[in-house]
């Protein structure tokens, strides 16, 4: 939920500093200066990233969901720690 909710302040502040006539004739610092939504949403952001909060976005469980399913077609299955677990064929006849 924060990275979603920095990503969303981060996007708001870069387009008001993209529609700002003065960004083209000023310095980069100046436009930071003057735009300090968009720096600390960008700042925060970076932070959020260094920190490895998009990890928490992937968690363990959905991706040994995500397997079991492609699995499943293959008479396979996984835990919830996505170890493989080998299922008996059926028997045709």
């Amino acid at each position: 939920m924060p990275l979603a909710v920095v990503s969303v302040c981060t996007a708001t502040g870069a387009w008001d500093c993209l529609l700002d006539p003065e960004t083209q004739k000023v310095s980069f610092l100046t436009t930071l200066w003057n735009h300090p939504f968009s720096t600390t949403g960008c700042i925060t952001l970076i932070g959020l990233f260094f920190a490895r909060m998009y990890k928490r976005v992937v968690s363990t469980p959905m991706i040994a969901m995500r397997c079991g399913t492609m699995l499943a077609e293959y008479n396979k299955s996984c835990d919830g720690t996505g170890t493989r677990i080998l299922e008996r064929r059926p028997h045709v006849r």
